[in-house]
């Protein structure tokens, strides 16, 4: 071996003083440089709490939801002037949902065939489908505040428009 190629493979940090130093080195300048770009990122400027940016309504403002849902009030009693409940009404703002378009498997309004073998069961199995709900269908349709006398009366709509 020549002395030029030992040289080589020499090590550039000859004392423990240069090891202690570089490994110090390798920790803290990595350290320094994360804190330097976050300072830069955040805009270096600490928010206290008495910026108007910390309120609790402008947190609040900044966390809400993309959306909210209303699911708006309970139905109330469908009635006519008669004061037996409207069957019609109570179709169209709780059974049309499904019904209207035959989602799941509900018979659609009007549908003859449909409805032929499920009128076969008989009005009573119908109105206890409709109060306690039966396969995919909710009981009362998904309204639990819907009164029984209405479930009943929108079930007899949708039967009368079958027959």
């Amino acid at each position: 071996m020549s002395a030029n190629e030992n040289h080589a493979h020499e090590s550039p940090i000859k004392t423990p003083r240069q090891l202690i130093t570089v490994v110090v080195l390798a920790f803290v300048v990595p350290i320094i440089l994360i804190v330097l770009l976050v300072q830069f990122i955040t805009g270096g400027s600490k928010l206290d709490k008495g910026s108007p940016a910390m309120s609790p309504e402008a947190v609040a403002k900044r966390i809400q939801p993309v959306a909210n849902v209303n699911v708006g009030e309970p139905a109330k009693l469908q009635t006519q002037a008669s004061g037996k409940p409207d069957g019609k009404k109570v179709y169209e703002s709780t059974c049309a949902v499904c019904h209207g378009a035959g989602v799941a498997g509900a018979p659609k309004l009007g549908d003859k065939a449909a409805w032929a073998s499920r009128l076969k069961t008989g009005v009573a199995s119908l109105y206890a489908a409709a109060l306690k709900g039966k396969n995919a269908m909710p009981p009362k349709g998904g309204n639990p505040a819907l009164p029984d006398a209405d479930a009943r009366a929108a079930v007899d709509y949708m039967v009368g428009a079958a027959r």
